[in-house]
């Protein structure tokens, strides 16, 4: 208990200084979102007086009299009541409806192409590292070749061949507008259509990564004592590579898992901007170009949140994985 008691202070620690730099940092940048709102106001004709900036100051929580402590707590006590405040990017919806609705399409996407890489680059990396020197090693150069080159450039090679050249999947978008959402194959049909080569660009440019690294700590793994001791048990090969290679193999991708599961959020820009995709990504692109702190700090902190809680959750199954790591100092 001790060792998952440590475990999870030190996560809450962590949260709070991240919190505290969620709301610091925003604050730094140059401009200020009440300022952009009445822009917005005032090109459309709108009256703009002291009258109107006090009441969108109280309105965005962004009080530039108010000393900035204040609005640190301030901000500590709406987050504890749920509130993230109005997103002026798309006024007057609230951050949470706007990170509602873009975030099931991050998930969707770059969350399942993730894990899918993971999966097929771990299996292949094992395959591979357990029969070194055969034909499988010359499936190592290419996907680390694929690996190595800029993602939006291989994104849009993607587009021009299969999309604009092709015509095999749709150019951009999450979905064939002349739809409506809803839960129907129609709808759920388009979703995957749409999805299905920015899914593949992000897989194919992942993949090699995992499998290099799988691939290399198999090879040392299996020169191990335990293995060998294994083999001379008489087990069968299966069982060897599953149970005793690739198990302990496995610790340091299960830890880069982790970490790139957790950012699956915050990467999913330069996807959502080569595809227009809809998304995280692009309402954190829009936050920024107009000085949007509530939408900023909600989805900084939805990623501090997913990189949190990944390390964590990978942090407990590795006490599971490899119990030497539960051992009280």
């Amino acid at each position: 208990m001790r060792y998952y008691a440590r475990k999870l202070g030190f996560y809450l620690v962590a949260f709070w200084a991240a919190l505290t730099l969620n709301f610091f940092i925003p604050r730094m940048m140059p401009g200020n979102p009440v300022d952009a709102l009445l822009g917005k106001l005032q090109q459309r004709g709108g009256q703009v007086g002291p009258e109107a900036r006090e009441a969108y100051e109280a309105l965005l929580g962004s009080d530039t009299g108010e000393p900035l402590w204040n609005q640190y707590f301030t901000y500590l006590g709406n987050l504890a009541r749920g509130e993230l405040g109005v997103a002026t990017s798309a006024f007057p919806t609230p951050v949470s409806d706007v990170i509602g609705q873009a975030l099931p399409w991050t998930i969707g996407l770059v969350g399942i192409a993730t894990l899918l890489s993971f999966v097929l680059g771990v299996v292949l990396g094992a395959v591979v590292g357990w029969k070194r020197g055969s034909w499988l090693d010359s499936l190592v150069p290419a996907t680390t070749v694929l690996s190595a080159v800029p993602y939006f450039w291989l994104a849009l090679i993607f587009v021009l061949v299969f999309s604009t050249n092709l015509g095999w999947f749709p150019l951009n978008h999450g979905y064939d507008v002349a739809l409506a959402s809803g839960w129907n194959w129609e709808f759920i049909s388009s979703v995957i259509e749409h999805g299905t080569l920015p899914a593949l660009t992000i897989v194919v440019s992942s993949v090699g990564g995992w499998l290099l690294g799988m691939r290399n700590m198999m090879v040392s793994t299996v020169s191990e004592d335990y293995v060998l001791t294994a083999q001379a048990k008489g087990l069968r090969n299966r069982r060897i590579l599953s149970r005793y290679a690739a198990r302990n193999a496995v610790l340091p991708s299960v830890a880069g898992f982790a970490i790139s599961l957790g950012f699956v959020v915050s990467g999913s820009i330069i996807t959502e901007q080569v595809f227009s995709y809809p998304g995280i990504g692009s309402q954190l692109l829009s936050a920024v170009q107009n000085s949007d702190y509530a939408l900023m700090q909600g989805i900084f902190l939805v990623i501090t949140l997913a990189v949190l809680a990944a390390n964590l959750v990978v942090d407990l199954l590795y006490g599971v994985i490899d119990p030497r790591t539960r051992v009280e100092n």
